[in-house]
């Protein structure tokens, strides 16, 4: 069937259905973008796809709302809103289309739905609060989205239709940056992995550039690791590695003899001609050649290890 038409409410506008509409411009990039509660636009008919309005899921009749009595739920019982079920229908088409290789279609599919889909789904939903995220709340992506909408006291009447589209310039932009950094999370995976097999018991990671590594290393269980190298621009780098993927405590500082040093002063204070720069907060520090980096590691390794005895 050809979109000639994707549909969703008027008035106020959520995550969800400014999410959707990310998913759906880039599939049917033709078919015109309406927002109306008429029963003539959202009801089903030939070319039309409406979402998070109508009053019924039917994925062969093109119609995604959830809000209906007996809307459908994820496997676990979690209910869906209507970005949850675009997401399910055609995330995967998304994501080819967006030009992620084949391999990695299927893991990025699944995170963006565990980290990102279910929890617009639950808040929509009222199955999960803002407040969960404490004093950020005002920050989470719904909410932030949300505050793009015009004031209550707006008197232009397409005041709201040019809000939704402000939002969905930025909605687009999120969703595909999140992506592509899930699939450049996968492209440096095999690299750090590799990495990780060439230290074998040692306690310093070196990579050939800066990547994500966090990740790969807690699934590794290289607990053993201590430091990451890595070149930057015309110098290198020397950094922590924290212990999980959700706190900035890192398994080892830097010495705290290097805290908050530049240039010659962090040089005597390590002892390594070219030693350049140490962080105040002691999580990284910068040399101007690899020697001088490999030395300030071993130092820090080696501080770290009396530290511990």
């Amino acid at each position: 069937m050809t979109i000639t038409a994707l549909i969703t409410h008027s008035g106020g506008f959520h995550a969800d259905e400014l999410l959707s509409s990310v998913i759906l411009t880039r599939l049917f990039p033709q078919a015109n973008l309406v927002r109306s509660r008429d029963a003539a636009w959202i009801t089903p008919a030939f070319g039309h796809l409406i979402y998070d309005v109508g009053g019924l899921f039917d994925a062969d009749l093109q119609i995604f709302d959830h809000h209906q009595r007996g809307a459908p739920l994820r496997d676990d019982g979690q209910p869906f809103s209507s970005f949850g079920l675009i997401w399910r229908h055609y995330g995967v088409r998304y994501l080819a289309d967006s030009g992620i290789p084949h391999e990695h279609i299927s893991q990025i599919h699944t995170k963006f739905d565990q980290e990102i889909v279910l929890y617009i789904d639950l808040l929509d939903n009222g199955a999960l609060s803002p407040s969960v995220a404490g004093p950020l709340a005002p920050l989470t992506l719904p909410e932030l989205l949300e505050s793009l909408s015009p004031a209550f006291d707006a008197r232009d009447p397409e005041s709201e239709d040019l809000a939704f589209g402000a939002a969905l310039v930025l909605a687009r932009q999120l969703v595909e940056s999140i992506v592509k950094k899930y699939d450049a999370n996968l492209r440096a995976q095999s690299i750090v992995v590799k990495s990780i097999q060439k230290a074998g018991a040692g306690q310093i990671l070196e990579l050939p550039q800066n990547m994500p590594f966090l990740q790969t290393v807690i699934d590794a269980g290289a607990d053993h690791l201590l430091f990451v190298i890595a070149p930057r621009d015309s110098d290198w780098t020397l950094g922590g590695i924290r212990r999980t993927s959700h706190e900035f405590t890192l398994r080892a500082d830097l010495p705290s003899a290097w805290a908050g040093l530049n240039g010659q002063a962090l040089e005597k204070a390590s002892g390594v001609l070219g030693a350049n720069f140490c962080h105040n907060g002691r999580f990284i520090a910068t040399a101007t050649s690899y020697e001088a980096i490999v030395k300030l590691a071993q130092i820090a390794v080696e501080t770290a290890e009396a530290t511990k005895s």
